[in-house]
């Protein structure tokens, strides 16, 4: 990957991990970007993974040239990012390590290393001259951990965003960028909107041409296009009008009537999707949730409780702070019918959620009276299509 002349590219694909953070399934793989600055100082930014440390050394040797880094800043202390800090230490032991109070903090829980007379302790605004390229640094705390920080180099005009602006994939997988970035925004920093904002306005005040992240591509064209997916997705803005409807569904009948629910809503002209949670990956049945204004969730009752999948579902949707949107509820049980019950309980805990009604109970499969409810909940459903 060429960046510019004295901006080399010395990061790793990796394809041979299944779940990112042990939760998040990558098909695709995934990138650990680093790079090295060249000038009358060198400056490296940030390391990568365990699993890759002998192809960026390599990558790392072959930038350098023989030359002696001077800089390591650490953008972020996350064991996919920092792994190789002690590493590089060893390597290159004249090298300063940069970073803010709180990354050395970390540095001395992820490892036995004395830093005394190496480290570059730098906070907001700080600069760090390397020659012709300046680098500043501006913090930003939980996005996602509260040690990061962005470093913006005011020559080339490009902002090392760490973990900011990534995306799932292998750099050699052509894919578009939106849903996989989509998908890492919203399960791993999705909760820290407010934070993300913040970080949004002190970028607003920079001139970026470019933006290098930690993850993904590096981004040179139509900044305003990324930039503006984040202030969505940071605001919790949904981007579609449309219904999400998803079910857990035991033996088949809460999916038959999800289903059909998903057919009155499109004869009413609503766009609606509907997804099996039993066998959608978590972190793309959160993603839909996001991308849509409107959600029904329809789930059998389960040991006096909901179906499982659900349960995870609503409070992984807790977690990474879901609001602003209306949500409908169906729920069936043969003999005590609760999951509605339970559904809601969570739903009432989130944001500006306006749970609809009718509340639809089907008792075992559907039936003349379901499907009369079913009618009055999509009609209640469409509001949202309604200027």
């Amino acid at each position: 990957m060429h960046i510019s002349d004295s901006v080399l590219y010395i990061g790793v694909d990796d394809k041979t991990l299944d779940l990112f953070e042990s939760q998040y399934r990558i098909p695709n793989g995934v990138s650990y970007n680093s790079y090295v600055i060249l000038d009358e100082k060198v400056a490296v930014m940030d390391t990568v993974d365990a699993r890759a440390t002998d192809s960026w050394m390599e990558k790392l040797d072959g930038a350098l040239s023989g030359r002696k880094p001077d800089y390591l800043i650490v953008s972020h202390m996350e064991p996919d990012h920092a792994a190789n800090v002690a590493r590089f230490a060893a390597a290159y032991p004249e090298a300063q390590i940069v970073g803010n109070a709180k990354t050395f903090g970390m540095i001395g829980q992820f490892f036995d290393l004395d830093l005394t007379d190496r480290k570059v302790v730098v906070k907001e605004g700080d600069t760090l001259e390397l020659g012709q390229h300046t680098l500043q640094f501006f913090m930003a705390p939980m996005v996602h951990w509260p040690e990061v920080m962005v470093t913006y180099e005011h020559s080339e005009k490009i902002l090392f965003s760490a973990d900011g602006f990534g995306k799932f994939g292998a750099l050699d997988v052509e894919e578009p960028w939106e849903e996989e970035a989509a998908r890492y925004y919203l399960n791993i920093v999705g909760k820290y909107g407010v934070q993300v904002q913040g970080l949004l306005k002190k970028a607003a005040g920079l001139d970026i041409q470019m933006i290098c992240p930690l993850h993904g591509p590096v981004l040179k064209e139509n900044l305003a296009h990324y930039i503006g997916l984040y202030q969505t997705w940071s605001t919790y803005k949904p981007e579609k009008r449309g219904v999400l409807v998803a079910y857990a569904s035991i033996h088949g009948n809460t999916a038959q009537a999800a289903k059909k629910l998903g057919e009155l809503l499109a004869a009413r002209g609503v766009r609606a999707e509907v997804i099996d949670l039993s066998r959608t990956d978590m972190s793309l049945a959160v993603r839909k949730a996001f991308y849509y204004d409107r959600m029904v969730v329809a789930a059998a009752t389960y040991d006096g409780g909901v179906f499982p999948c659900m349960e995870e579902f609503l409070q992984h949707l807790k977690s990474k702070n879901y609001q602003k949107r209306t949500v409908g509820i169906m729920e069936n049980g043969s003999w005590a019918p609760l999951s509605g019950k339970v559904m809601r309980g969570i739903l009432e805990t989130m944001k500006e959620i306006v749970i609809t009604e009718p509340m639809v109970t089907i008792r075992s499969a559907v039936h003349a009276d379901t499907l009369e409810a079913m009618n009055q909940l999509a009609d209640a459903m469409m509001e949202g299509d309604k200027e």
